[in-house]
């Protein structure tokens, strides 16, 4: 394992910069975003079109002790709206070719989520079996959308050496376990998971636990280290199930933080832990999305905040086993 960042905090410079300044905090992976909802930290179309451009950035990288963990193209190739799924999965194509022209083994991405019909205009997240209603849309998603869509990408995805990490996100069809293993047994292998705490811990799941699952099922194929923070006394009244802009702190159920400032070091340190019991070489990838904090602030207090509890180098004989 080690530390990284995913560097659609700082979508807003050029890459060059991006990459000199994780390093310069001692950090040596890096998530880049190539579209969808996050955007695009490189150009993508002229790196796929110009291998001297894809060399520049691959010798800039090498200078700085860098390298690439994984393609983010964070979209909804599922939309209702055919328009916008096919810009999502024009993305997603694009981001695998790319990936196997880096060099680059993982892509993060959502699963999408479809409609409820084909009359759909917007996206449909099932959560509850009754009324019947929803189990028909749930079926009628799944049969017809998604394990379609999942099965061709697969594919895709073994024809150019690249395996895809979706992040169990709400709001996607893939949210938690076991919709992830579902899809990944009924699709293939090349399906794993992005596991990112933030997204577990207000849904009440223990990320220790869905990291020994994914891990026991060979299916943990990226992490984001990112936090939570609960509300109590609006939890009390609302639920976690909560609508509010996500900038409306003060009244929100939950709000995503920096590492730390959500939960603590003994609950960071059983995580990381899990990671390593899991035998988990892949980053811990820093992500920022702290509405009370800026990016490079944020950063910085998770860089510091998790150094001490990433092993880079794990045991290896125990002489007193």
């Amino acid at each position: 394992m080690k530390l990284g960042v995913f560097s659609v905090m700082f979508r807003d410079r050029p890459i060059e910069e991006v990459i000199d300044y994780v390093a310069s905090l001692g950090i040596h992976s890096l998530e880049i975003g190539v579209g969808g909802y996050v955007g695009k930290n490189v150009p993508v179309d002229d790196l796929l079109k110009d291998s001297d451009l894809r060399h520049a950035l691959r010798e800039k990288l090498a200078q700085r002790g860098v390298e690439i963990s994984a393609l983010s193209c964070h979209g909804n190739p599922l939309h209702p709206n055919d328009e916008t799924a096919q810009i999502f999965h024009r993305d997603f194509e694009d981001a695998v070719r790319l990936a196997e022209a880096l060099e680059v083994p993982t892509i993060v991405t959502f699963s999408g989520c479809p409609g409820e019909s084909d009359r759909s205009r917007y996206p449909v997240w099932v959560v509850t079996p009754w009324p019947d209603d929803f189990q028909h849309v749930l079926q009628w998603q799944w049969e017809e959308k998604v394990l379609p869509y999942w099965s061709k990408q697969q594919t895709f995805c073994q024809d150019h050496g690249v395996r895809v990490a979706l992040e169990l996100h709400p709001g996607f069809v893939v949210y938690n376990t076991q919709t992830l293993l579902h899809l990944r047994a009924e699709c293939g292998d090349r399906i794993g998971a992005n596991c990112d705490p933030s997204h577990l811990f207000w849904q009440n799941m223990d990320p220790v636990s869905v990291i020994d699952t994914l891990g026991s099922a060979h299916a943990l194929y990226h992490f984001h280290a990112k936090d939570t923070a609960l509300n109590p006394s609006a939890v009390a009244v609302n639920g976690v199930l909560d609508t509010q802009s996500y900038r409306d702190i003060a009244h929100r159920s939950w709000a995503f933080r920096t590492v730390g400032f959500g939960h603590g070091e003994e609950v960071w340190r059983r995580i990381i832990s899990a990671l390593q019991i899991q035998q988990y070489d892949g980053p811990v990838s820093i992500e920022h999305e702290d509405g009370l904090m800026d990016p490079r602030e944020g950063l910085e207090k998770a860089v510091r905040f998790l150094q001490g509890m990433v092993i880079e180098k794990p045991a290896q004989d125990m002489w007193w086993a």
